[in-house]
């Protein structure tokens, strides 16, 4: 018997056919999943599907959803599919030169809210711009700059910075790049350790020189963290990393370092302070 076309097929049907070979798949949320790549091929939001589950598809519509709905078969991360990420109040235009931004690097960006009006930060490893553009939205008073060390990466985060009118300034290089004079260092930096085993949409499409750093994951955080003179420096770290992180911002002199947990209960963020100019720790 002949498969009806997609089509000819209903949002609810769509969805249904969808969702089966998602979850073969190994997809964490595969109605979920469905249900963005869908809303996207008809140009709706999700609600929409909800509320008219009858609704018949065009046959560009159901091309680009069965294309789409195979890319994530193959464990293709959904934002890379869709092209754009939400973080914070932005949607951010993501590919695979950068990493997808998640919600616990939110964190970053929340230990950083409370500088002095007119400060100075830098984003290290800024990839499509996350940190650094939702600081200068959400504090358009600091002063914000990027840091890279692949310029595909700041083609990405200079055009979400130009389509969302932030001036933010990005520079190429390692680390702080030439940077001086900040009051504050923020990042996302590599933190997988080599050959640690991840996800399929992580080792299959995400750019590895963003995720791993050494045999302990912990390479690129020594270094930013001895090249950092800043008196603040946020830093996102993985899961279980807490205690070696909070040492690496000691020794460096951070005196004053706060550990900060996702909303999953998980440390993910250390927070350091230096201790002010004149005073021991």
């Amino acid at each position: 018997m002949a498969r009806r076309p997609l089509a000819a097929t209903s949002v609810r049907d769509a969805l249904d056919s969808a969702a089966i070979p998602l979850t073969a798949a190994g997809v964490d949320t595969p109605r979920l999943d469905a249900e963005v790549l869908l809303a996207h091929a008809l140009g709706v939001d999700r609600g929409m599907l909800i509320a008219h589950p009858g609704r018949e598809l065009e046959p560009s519509e159901a091309r680009w959803f069965q294309d789409a709905v195979r890319r994530r078969r193959e464990r293709e991360p959904v934002a890379y599919i869709v092209g754009s990420k939400g973080f914070r109040f932005l949607e951010l235009a993501v590919d695979r030169r950068v990493l997808v931004p998640r919600p616990e690097t939110e964190h970053v960006v929340e230990a950083a809210l409370g500088l002095p009006a007119g400060a100075r930060v830098v984003d290290v490893g800024t990839g499509s711009g996350a940190i650094a553009l939702a600081l200068k939205q959400e504090r358009p008073d600091l002063v914000v700059f990027g840091t890279d060390v692949s310029s595909g990466a700041l083609d990405v985060a200079r055009g979400n910075a130009s389509r969302l009118g932030l001036d933010v300034t990005f520079a190429l290089g390692d680390l702080l790049a030439g940077v001086e004079d900040v009051d504050a260092v923020v990042s996302n930096p590599p933190y997988i350790a080599d050959g640690e085993p991840v996800m399929p949409e992580v080792s299959r499409y995400e750019p590895h020189e963003a995720l791993f750093a050494g045999p302990d994951g912990l390479a690129v955080i020594r270094r930013l963290t001895a090249a950092t003179t800043a008196p603040l420096l946020a830093l996102e770290h993985g899961e279980g990393q807490g205690d070696a992180v909070e040492a690496i911002l000691r020794d460096a002199g951070f005196a004053d370092v706060e550990r900060v947990r996702d909303l999953a209960g998980i440390e993910r963020v250390a927070l350091g302070r230096r201790a002010p100019a004149g005073r021991r720790p």
